[in-house]
């Protein structure tokens, strides 16, 4: 590259870092410092452990499903439907996690922002769990009447014979379900709510009706049964109706709960934990402290020991700070403790980076002019640097796609500032010392390293 091209480059990293830098301070520090915070900026987005909120445990209970149904799809489902559910509450950046596995799944929900846990709990839980099921067989009925034997006298037994209770669940669930309005019936004026169900829904629905012509096919609300009409012919468009002794108030809140999905599983609260905003400004802010202090004290270091190429590769970690910060603000990533940690930790690697380089330079100079021995520098110090840095990358892979929760936000984190340490400490601090190497300042031996 040209020495023109060299400076024009050059000129542009400090605009960027310029920029960055902007973009990327935190509105707690531009407030005490006096700096217009731009409104086309973006807030960080911050963890449960920093901004405060709710966070609760459910279990999910998957004893009802049919012995064909993936388990790990129905869950997953559900986890859809509460997350549209948070999201219907105005809850910043909520987080909704599967734990556990086969016949012990749990849901943790994270609300930051949020300090009443029984308000969420029951606008999480009061969506209804909308199921459609179908007749036993004679076979089926016949088995479950036997097991009610040793608990009812034959007198009970006669009376529930012809109850509708004989139902078994069948694959179409409020997963399926697209929409729900309040009609009225033209004749009675009676109101009844209108389902309308997903194109995959509406083929499970008519095979559902195909199959049980002359049936009854039982509507499940909360397992109440509110319907159980009999299907007189198989129905195609997707569409069918739950009608009940309502009021419009009542159709209406149906209504509305529905279309905020309805619960293709039960679940059962578990725990439900408050953090308090208090303590998450104290961390944000006793982290924000230690990180300038830390920052500090590197470029203290770097300029002592290093001397001018430390103070060029402390221009580069201020690119390279603002730079992750930027993308953490874009992406964007969630910020928790272990993720800041992770940020932290990545930091020392871009900066060991600088030091495997420096410390070669140190040995390349002692024959060799320094705009001469800046090559060779990077060249040699890179085998180190590339098996110390992919080792990391390999370590965050895995610790990302393995784990759960705040090690999958250190994983994240600390893997991003990896990259982006490579590709500052390797081209971003090159090019400062190339650039400066070609002026007088490169004559100077002494300025350049110990």
């Amino acid at each position: 590259m040209s020495l023109k091209n060299q400076w024009i480059l050059f000129g542009l990293v400090i605009f960027l870092t310029g920029f960055f830098v902007y973009f990327s301070i935190p509105y707690t520090l531009a407030e005490k410092i006096g700096i217009p915070y731009p409104n086309w900026a973006k807030p960080f987005r911050l963890g449960l452990d920093l901004k405060g909120g709710v966070s609760l445990l459910y279990e999910i209970d998957t004893s009802g499903l049919a012995k064909d149904t993936d388990q790990k799809e129905a869950v997953q489902a559900l986890r859809n439907v509460i997350e549209k559910r948070v999201n219907l509450m105005g809850v910043e950046e909520p987080v909704v996690q599967i734990l556990g596995g086969k016949d012990n799944w749990r849901l943790k929900i994270e609300l930051p922002g949020i300090q009443d846990s029984q308000k969420a709990i029951e606008e999480i839980g009061k969506t209804p769990v909308l199921e459609f099921r179908e007749e036993m067989t004679q076979e089926e009925k016949d088995q479950v009447l036997k097991e009610l034997e040793s608990q009812l006298t034959k007198e009970q037994i006669e009376q529930i014979k012809d109850q509708p209770i004989f139902f078994k669940p069948t694959k179409l669930t409020g997963q399926y379900l697209k929409g729900a309005k309040i009609e009225f019936n033209p004749n009675t004026y009676q109101p009844y709510i209108s389902l309308e169900f997903t194109k995959e829904g509406a083929e499970i629905f008519h095979d559902l009706t195909k199959r049980n012509i002359e049936k009854q096919i039982a509507i499940y609300v909360d397992n109440n049964l509110i319907s159980a009409p009999v299907v007189q012919e198989e129905i195609s468009g997707g569409r069918a109706q739950i009608t009940g002794q309502f009021t419009i108030e009542e159709a209406k809140e149906l209504a509305q709960n529905l279309n905020a999905g309805a619960l293709p599983l039960p679940i059962h609260n578990l725990s439900s934990k408050v953090i308090g905003p208090t303590l998450g400004k104290t961390s944000v802010d006793q982290s924000l402290k230690a990180g300038l202090i830390g920052l500090f004290l590197i470029f203290i270091f770097l300029i002592l020991v290093y001397r001018f190429s430390g103070l060029l590769a402390s221009i580069s970690l201020v690119f390279y700070l603002s730079f992750l910060l930027t993308i953490f603000k874009l992406i964007p990533v969630t910020l928790t403790l272990s993720g800041i940690a992770g940020f932290l930790v990545s930091l020392g690697m871009a900066v060991d980076v600088n030091v495997l380089t420096f410390e070669r330079l140190r040995e390349e100079k002692r024959d060799k002019e320094i705009p001469v021995a800046i090559q060779p520098s990077f060249a040699r110090s890179w085998p180190a640097v590339k098996d110390g840095n992919f080792t990391t990358l390999i370590t965050c892979a895995i610790l990302f796609f393995i784990s759960t929760g705040f090690i999958q936000g250190f994983a994240l984190t600390l893997g991003l500032g990896v990259i982006l340490g490579l590709f500052s400490g390797m081209l971003i601090t090159r090019l400062f010392m190339d650039v400066f190497a070609s002026t007088r300042l490169g004559k100077f031996e002494r300025i350049w390293s110990r």
